[in-house]
């Protein structure tokens, strides 16, 4: 017997989802306007895209922000999948693996703010017996890698949960070795986890302001950057317009996360 849900209930969750979108829409509808002041709808333009395309500070901010996610992602997913293996396929005390957990689970409640502000005094305390840890590309990626890797090993970590041992363990009786093993068993079935993660990183690297503002140098700008420093001189249409190509590209990545994690939950 089917139960439904109150009427409430289905009201409070529109309204919720009302208050998630209702202001990006209205975001979007600002830039595809002919108007580049008020709220009056003038007509339909592309103008406001073309010219975000023509904005050299916009591209230059761009290229940063790609560059500071794929790298950060790469190293992140790396160093993620490895802790994931190292964590759930070695044997370790339950007194140590509890505390293996919780410095996992730390980075990803810990408030951005306090990363930013942890990243910049060791970055100060690196610079000076190193001058490459000078504000700018370089720390950012540092500082990115530091909460994306708990990201992706919890992702992984959830894939090896779902594989098990037994294959693995098969192969041993098969008297596969170690490297066989996690070359034609374990990172193909892993395959799935570790693209979710990698997307996730990546993501995170994409929309993040916070760790990437206390840690940028004055040739780094990243489009969060560069819109937080544009909306104190006044939104403008091409802010409109940059604000939802972002916006769309996250929703296709967080769309590709589920997908995989829906693919690897069915395998």
């Amino acid at each position: 017997m089917k139960h439904r849900l109150p009427q409430w209930v289905a009201l409070f969750a529109v309204a919720g989802l009302a208050l998630l979108y209702l202001p990006m829409l209205a975001v979007a509808v600002f830039s595809l306007n002919v108007s580049r002041y008020g709220l009056v709808w003038r007509g339909f333009t592309l103008d406001w895209y073309v010219r975000l395309f023509q904005n050299p500070y916009i591209l230059d901010a761009a290229w940063n922000t790609l560059v500071l996610a794929l790298v950060s992602t790469l190293i992140a997913t790396v160093l993620g999948t490895l802790m994931a293996l190292g964590m759930h396929r070695f044997p370790w005390p339950a007194s140590f693996r509890r505390f293996l957990d919780f410095s996992v689970y730390l980075p990803v409640i810990t408030p951005d703010i306090i990363f930013a502000v942890a990243a910049v005094t060791a970055f100060i305390l690196l610079r000076s017996a190193w001058s490459v840890f000078e504000p700018g590309l370089f720390t950012m990626i540092c500082a990115h890698v530091t909460f994306q890797i708990a990201f992706v090993e919890l992702v992984v970590a959830g894939r090896l949960a779902v594989i098990g041992r037994q294959v693995e363990e098969a192969a041993r009786d098969l008297y596969a070795d170690s490297w066989t093993i996690l070359r034609h068993i374990t990172l193909p079935l892993l395959a799935p986890g570790i693209a979710a993660g990698a997307m996730l990183a990546f993501t995170l690297s994409l929309d993040d302001f916070v760790i990437s503002f206390f840690t940028s140098g004055p040739d780094s700008v990243t489009l969060p950057i560069f819109i937080y420093s544009s909306l104190r001189r006044g939104v403008t249409p091409e802010i409109h317009a940059l604000s939802t190509l972002i916006f769309l590209v996250t929703v296709l990545l967080v769309l590709a996360v589920q997908f995989l994690t829906r693919t690897q939950k069915e395998v």
